[in-house]
């Protein structure tokens, strides 16, 4: 019997939470997670915000807004195939790699809009230009987020994965949220006018340094720990076409599932979010400043409100915050919704109480969604089951909500919408496994039975 304990590779490269120099590694972590999907954001927040200027400048006439929408939907065309690419090379070569390459990719395309001329300049090329932009960010964007997710679930402590992957998504709203402010900051500095011919530019620009500041944070960190105990115990193997073929015949399941709960994410999130504006201002009658208070002010209160539910699912699990948002986003989404149509204080008010119901998703994506498939599929499996549920309706849901709501003059559309994701979700939350606290070591699909398979394994272990 040998008195020698066997090395533990993950212990070896696991940051301990309880030092000093963990707890530092792991804010880095958070950081570098956070700083890429809070670019991607920030572009969102801006389109946004500046749709009103983003139509005058590039699609004039009758069916602008429609253009604008159309401008904001056609990112995500690509999404899909951006997973499919990003996703099996980030499972072959590693997490840190692929987003270096995104955030670069993301940054430069929403800086470039900041440098387009206009239609009155170049006529139809403008929006083509503006369009193929959005394409290569929507085409980037397929390997950030689920790499972000990914890179800060593979880092997180198995029993605090809740609470420091929600600062991945604090990043969402911190992106959106400052470029929202941005817009907002710069109307009531310029004149109408400065902000048609040039002001509206200024926000687009400032993607670049964000990008350049992600990159060197994401440059300062090793690849995560779960990647790293695979790779050198030669777990990782073949080509980035074998991590996507072992994808699709073995862990269809879990894909299906999370394709699910993304429709009622993604739905609720691009409607609150992107579509918010334009709906405030046409639907609503509130001026463009006043629809971007309502904006920043509730994402202000579910930006306070992301940590405590990421730290609270660790504790009385995922599936309950889930149960609980798509529940009261069904039941309460329509009332919410007439409310907001009565006037600017109304608006405020169902604005926060509708951020506070979606929340309990939102705050808990990077808890959730890594831990439904093992390491060796973990990125590929988020990046593609999330960015094609993404692109087909959470892109799409700005572009949907505005044709029917101008169609119909339904003006409740948006919330009718928003509860047939959440039924869809509910359905797919029916078949998903708790995963709070378990680990996401190893080439299985995480789960309490492996870990308790584990413990028995290091007991019979140490016992030898």
């Amino acid at each position: 019997m040998s008195d020698t304990k066997p090395v533990d590779t993950f212990d070896e490269l696991a940051p301990d939470p309880e030092s000093p120099e963990g707890r530092k590694l792991l804010h880095k972590a958070i950081g570098a997670s956070a700083i890429g999907n809070a670019t991607e954001w920030f572009d969102y927040g801006v389109y946004a915000a500046a749709s009103v200027y983003l139509t005058q400048a590039f699609f004039p006439g009758d069916y602008g807004t429609i253009g604008t929408m159309l401008g904001f939907a056609v990112s995500f065309v690509l999404r899909p195939l951006g997973g499919m690419v990003w996703g099996p090379i980030g499972d072959r070569i590693g997490r840190k790699s692929v987003l270096a390459m995104t955030i670069l990719l993301i940054s430069g395309a929403t800086a470039l809009i900041g440098l387009l001329p206009t239609h009155a300049s170049i006529g139809i090329w403008a929006p083509i230009l503006l369009i193929l932009l959005r394409v290569v960010q929507g085409f980037s964007t397929g390997g950030e987020y689920g790499g972000a997710a990914t890179f800060m679930a593979e880092y997180a402590p198995d029993n605090k994965r809740g609470k420091y992957g929600s600062f991945l998504e604090f990043g969402t709203l911190g992106g959106f949220c400052a470029g929202t402010a941005f817009v907002l900051f710069l109307q009531l500095g310029l004149s109408d006018s400065q902000m048609d011919q040039w002001g509206w530019r200024i926000p687009f620009l400032f993607a670049l340094p964000l990008g350049l500041i992600g990159l060197y944070l994401r440059s300062q960190m090793d690849d995560t720990p779960v990647f790293q105990e695979l790779e050198q115990e030669d777990e990782i193997t073949g080509t980035p076409w074998t991590r996507f073929k072992d994808l699709m015949l073995h862990y269809w399941q879990p894909i299906l599932i999370m394709f699910g709960m993304v429709i009622a994410l993604n739905v609720a999130n691009y409607t609150l979010l992107a579509y918010q504006p334009t709906y405030l201002q046409n639907t609503i009658g509130l001026t463009e400043s006043s629809a971007s208070v309502v904006n920043l002010i509730g994402q202000l209160a579910m930006m306070a409100l992301i940590p405590f539910f990421g730290w609270w699912s660790d504790s009385t699990g995922r599936k309950p915050m889930w149960w609980a948002s798509l529940v009261g986003l069904f039941v309460l989404a329509i009332p919410l919704y007439w409310l907001m149509g009565q006037g600017f204080a109304w608006a405020i008010v169902a604005f926060v109480i509708l951020g506070a119901l979606y929340i309990p998703q939102l705050a808990t994506i990077s808890a959730t969604f890594p831990a439904m498939f093992p390491t060796q599929v973990r990125y590929a499996g988020f990046a593609i089951s999330y960015n094609v549920a993404t692109a087909a309706f959470g892109g799409t849901a700005p572009l949907v909500n505005d044709a029917v709501v101008e169609g119909t003059g339904w003006s409740l559309f948006p919330a009718a919408y928003m509860m047939g994701a959440c039924a869809i979700g509910m359905v797919a939350l029916l078949f998903l496994k708790e995963t709070a606290g378990c680990s996401i070591r190893g080439t299985e699909i995480p789960s309490k039975e492996n870990d308790f398979r584990e413990l028995q394994k290091r007991l019979a272990e140490a016992k030898a």
